[in-house]
């Protein structure tokens, strides 16, 4: 038995063999060194999502500030057009009114019943409207600043409670010319 070796019968086959496996063993470091450099990047990314997500934690909602803006700013709006409430009040008013007079009363006294209890009745609820929308909105922009020196309303809620806040000092300026007859003057009957 011979036990030596003979040379390949082409040594140019031999030594492509040699290179493929160190192409093969250096894209394989490549595709390793790649692969850790995306689960790096990968933990990195999960690290900034979870602190966005700690952020957002710990950022207060604004969902009750902006619904009570809201609210102010309808119930403002509420008052300066009338309500169903002030026109049930104030026909109610005006029938109260009606049975108390008597047959023999004269013009003057059945133009306040019929004319200026209504209005004022109608003054009242809509004053009593703008005085809950100036409330309202005064507590969602002062609110900040009874909470941390951080917390700031976002500007469009902000917005809308000066608008409630406008809107409803505007309704309580109507409801004084009204009730106290400066916006329109009672009518008054001619002398018999």
């Amino acid at each position: 038995m011979d036990t030596t070796k003979t040379p390949a019968p082409n040594a140019a086959e031999a030594d492509p063999q040699v290179d493929l496996d160190k192409r093969e063993t250096t894209q394989d470091a490549a595709v390793e060194a790649k692969a850790d450099a995306d689960s790096a990047l990968t933990d990195a990314d999960l690290d900034d999502d979870f602190a966005e997500d700690q952020a957002d934690a710990e950022q207060p909602g604004h969902v009750g500030s902006a619904a009570f803006a809201i609210v102010s700013a309808g119930l403002s709006v509420v008052a300066l057009s009338g309500s169903w409430v002030a026109g049930i009040v104030s026909e109610r008013a005006s029938v109260a009114a009606r049975l108390e007079l008597s047959q023999a009363a004269d013009a003057n006294a059945q133009i306040a019943a019929q004319f200026v209890d209504p209005w004022h009745t109608t003054a009242m609820v809509n004053g009593v409207f703008s005085a809950l929308a100036l409330i309202i909105a005064t507590f969602v922009l002062a609110l900040p600043a009874f909470s941390t020196p951080e917390r700031t309303l976002p500007t469009w809620v902000r917005s809308v409670s000066w608008a409630g806040i406008g809107l409803g000092a505007l309704g309580l300026l109507l409801f004084v010319l009204m009730y106290f007859d400066l916006l329109l003057a009672i009518p008054k009957a001619g002398a018999a």
